[in-house]
């Protein structure tokens, strides 16, 4: 007789087997108990890992591998700005074994969200290291700060799983150099273009740190704002601004509403160029699915509009 059809006729049992049956069945949840207990624990089984955006998450990914278990807060083609937690990510932040933010005021929610988890896992800054533009945490812009990221990542997967350090340890320096030779690249392509035609409107200013690595100039009249706070002389003084320079290149953000843009392509002449990538990655099956592929999309966009 199988243990449910058992436990479905105890009524017909004497009272010392029934006795005898309970004894049975709390010992056997509390073996189910324990095995779970073993399961959670297993070094065999995955890294939680909870990721407060989708260029980290796919970070972790690389250099986790089939070690780790991703989970990102803020999705592809959303923005962290209009980001809010819930119960589910609480949940997930509560469970995750390691916690990656980019930090640099970027996520303005977390600490609270932090709170609200009861997080005790391990907490690991991105862009811990990287030296900061005055008000701009977008430092994955530069490929050389993503191999910060990415070794802060990779020590970080090991602290927690040193069992699989070598893993993480030669995933991240393979990333790195991946990164490195795509860097070269980059420089050497944009450097065939003048200055001066290196100038293109964005709908906020997310590309500092591009403008730095790979000397472009980057227009913007939100500045590092939201849609909501620009204002009807910013928009003069940029459309003042692309005439004087002569600005030809204008490019919508896959986290901005494109009216804006269109709304100075109309005053100008300028032309859109096309849709850049700033603060997340596109769906899986998009032109920017991963943090390299992002690289490679935003600059063969800006090269063909320039």
């Amino acid at each position: 007789m199988s243990m449910f059809t058992t436990i479905g006729t105890s009524r017909h049992i004497s009272r010392g087997g029934k006795q005898r049956l309970a004894q049975w069945v709390i010992g056997w949840s509390a073996l189910l108990v324990m095995g779970v207990g073993l399961a959670a624990a297993d070094p065999v089984s995955p890294l939680p890992v909870v990721a407060s955006f989708s260029i980290l998450g796919d970070m972790v990914r690389v250099v986790g591998g089939d070690r780790v278990t991703v989970t990102t807060l803020v999705g592809p083609d959303s923005s962290v700005h209009a980001y809010a937690p819930t119960p589910r990510d609480i949940q997930n932040v509560a469970q995750a074994r390691l916690l990656v933010v980019n930090g640099l005021g970027f996520e303005g929610w977390m600490e609270r969200l932090v709170q609200a988890s009861g997080f005790k896992g391990h907490l690991v800054t991105g862009s811990a290291g990287i030296k900061p533009l005055d008000h701009d945490p977008h430092a994955w812009q530069d490929l050389n700060n993503g191999m910060i990221y990415a070794a802060n990542i990779s020590r970080a997967l090991a602290d927690v799983d040193p069992q699989h350090a070598t893993h993480y340890q030669r995933a991240g320096e393979a990333y790195m150099a991946t990164m490195s030779r795509l860097d070269a690249e980059i420089r050497q392509r944009l450097a065939a273009l003048s200055p001066q035609r290196r100038k293109v409107i964005t709908s906020h200013d997310a590309f500092g740190y591009f403008a730095v690595a790979y000397g472009v100039t980057f227009l913007s009249p939100l500045g590092g704002g939201s849609e909501g706070e620009v204002t009807a002389t910013n928009l003069a003084r940029m459309i003042r601004q692309v005439r004087h320079e002569g600005v030809k290149a204008l490019f919508v953000e896959n986290i901005s509403d494109p009216r804006l843009a269109q709304r100075i392509a109309q005053e100008t002449g300028a032309k859109i160029g096309g849709k850049l990538y700033s603060d997340a990655l596109s769906a899986a099956d998009g032109p920017a699915a991963t943090y390299l592929e992002l690289f490679r999309h935003n600059v063969g966009t800006l090269l063909a509009a320039m």
